[in-house]
């Protein structure tokens, strides 16, 4: 078991969080939820031991292993793919080099009967104890079974690890600290550049293999699925419920009731005293009454309500201008980078008002096509984008695009058409722009702020075709909602690219899958897609099972 004791973090005068403590026990599967910044990325740096609280402490077994992924890391640029998975392993093949030269010596020395000698003897044979223990283990079949299952490719396997992206890096370090097998797992957004059969896999990996695991993600699916505890930074303290996320939002609706009815029924007493005492302050007869009441006011504990979920706030879009019957339709379309082809044969109408999923494996040309669709590459065979097409895109370079030289509010209102222009400052509040945001240029924005800028710029632009390319990687759980339900009420047709399955559950009617350079259509959901899929995998188990 593992203890958190008492935590408090505070700085610049201002208190994170206060008084934290809770048990961590084997097999627990935690979610650690809360708005932006509530503290959970820097409660996970504690428990990693990479930051030191102002107050309290971590208790954990002597030989207990805690392993960490932080959001962002970079992995060695001098090693394989596959050598710098080997790394989990550092430790046994350092045991194993020193047991070696230990055993050399005793082959060359000829002082048997000196302290020396005997000293060895015993090294030799404690490590010696440790080093069988677990060599019997097949690391290169362990490596390759993570590497497989987190999306990479037997070829992959040899190539430098500078030759990836940092999403990829962040996989070569998740396999390294899957291989370790830790007692307790620390995740913080995991998901993030993983495709939807890597986030299977890992999730099964984790409900199957892993034994604790704390988890910060925007992934509800991947949550849900995975945790069966959700603890709650809220306010600078924690609320700790042993069920998994969905149980806890309801569960959360009744305590913040509950919290409102107690705010409410304190605030009608205190009014009834006050004005008691207004009343009779001058009252000779009153004045033990009045002092009386004046003490129990000062005394009175203050109810608090936790903060207040916005998530209600519904964004509509401006009606769409009505565009052809296809707004896309593809023939025989293909794409080369060279010698290497990603895509050939493509051919596929969309219809107006169809809600397409582009999914697969990364790297298999869902943003490529994209970027044919939007004539930002050139390809060969024939797309059409039909009469009246209006488009709307989204892509990883969208928040690039802006004017750096606008603030965030002028930003949003210079496209606002109608209603919402009312409700531009609840709007930006409900992407995480507070009151101090507001007159922020965009050159002074982080990343992700520009992206949800971008995003908000753009779903309030007339278009009947939305292109939305990984629209959800820097969003959280409240505003993905928002997201989602005004892409319920889009009237226009809609492409998503998206590993997220809980975004594009009740989106997604139609679902192209890219792999094996071609590109599949799957009628249904993509609920029915994942079913399908699974059975699919099952089959070639079975196929192979039967070589």
């Amino acid at each position: 078991m593992i203890s958190i004791d008492g935590l408090a973090v505070e700085f610049g005068g201002s208190t994170l969080f206060k008084d934290i403590s809770f048990a961590v026990n084997d097999k627990d599967r935690i979610a650690l939820m809360g708005k932006n910044g509530a503290g959970k990325s820097t409660l996970l740096k504690i428990i990693a031991g990479v930051k030191t609280p102002t107050r309290g402490k971590i208790s954990a077994p002597k030989e207990a292993v805690i392993a960490y992924l932080p959001q962002h890391l970079l992995t060695s640029d001098e090693r394989s793919v596959f050598d710098e998975a080997a790394q989990a392993f550092a430790h046994v093949f350092e045991m194993q080099k020193e047991l070696e030269e230990l055993n050399n010596q005793l082959t060359v020395r000829t002082d048997y009967e000196s302290p020396a000698y005997y000293d060895l003897i015993e090294r030799v044979s404690s490590l010696s104890e440790t080093f069988y223990s677990v060599q019997d283990i097949n690391y290169n079949a362990e490596i390759e079974k993570i590497l497989l299952g987190l999306g990479f490719l037997r070829s992959d396997f040899n190539r430098p690890t500078s030759e990836f992206s940092g999403g990829w890096r962040m996989r070569i370090e998740l396999a390294k600290i899957l291989l370790k097998k830790p007692d307790l797992l620390l995740l913080d957004e995991p998901t993030n550049h993983m495709d939807i059969e890597s986030i299977q896999w890992f999730e099964d990996f984790l409900i199957n293999s892993a034994k604790a695991v704390i988890l910060i993600s925007h992934d509800r699916a991947f949550v849900d699925h995975l945790t069966t505890r959700t603890i709650e930074i809220t306010m600078g303290r924690i609320y700790d419920y042993k069920v998994n996320y969905s149980s806890y939002l309801q569960l959360r609706k009744e305590r913040r009731e509950q919290q409102q009815k107690h705010f409410e029924e304190q605030q009608k007493f205190i009014a009834d005293t006050q004005e008691f005492i207004d009343r009779f302050k001058g009252t000779y007869s009153k004045t033990n009454q009045v002092q009386s009441r004046v003490k129990m006011l000062e005394k009175l504990d203050p109810v608090e309500v936790d903060e207040i979920d916005t998530s209600a706030l519904r964004l509509k879009f401006p009606p769409s201008p009505r565009s052809g019957n296809f707004p896309v339709i593809l023939e025989n379309v293909s794409k080369s980078y060279g010698d290497h082809l990603v895509f050939s044969g493509v051919s596929l109408p969309i219809e107006r008002g169809q809600r397409v999923a582009f999914v697969g494996k990364n790297g298999q040309g869902k943003s490529t096509l994209v970027k044919c669709l939007m004539e930002e590459i050139d390809y060969q065979g024939k797309l059409t984008i039909g009469h009246n097409t209006h488009i709307g895109y989204f892509a990883q370079n969208a928040a690039s695009l802006m004017d750096e030289e606008a603030t965030v509010f002028d930003t949003i209102d210079d496209v606002a058409k109608g209603d919402i222009r009312t409700k531009i400052k609840d709007l930006l509040g409900a992407f995480m722009f507070g009151d101090e945001s507001w007159n922020k240029k965009v050159k002074v924005l982080s990343g992700g702020e520009r992206t949800r800028l971008a995003m908000i710029k753009l779903l309030l632009e007339p278009k009947n075709l939305l292109i939305l390319d990984e629209p959800t990687n820097h969003l959280d759980l409240r505003t993905k909602d928002i997201l989602k339900s005004a892409l319920q009420d889009f009237d226009g047709t809609l492409i998503l690219v998206s590993h997220d399955r809980d975004f594009l559950d009740g989106l997604a009617t139609k679902v192209f899958e890219f792999g094996n350079q071609q590109v599949k259509e799957h009628l249904g959901d993509i609920h029915s897609f994942l079913v399908r899929k699974k059975l699919e995998n099952l089959r070639e188990l079975e196929r192979g099972s039967n070589k």
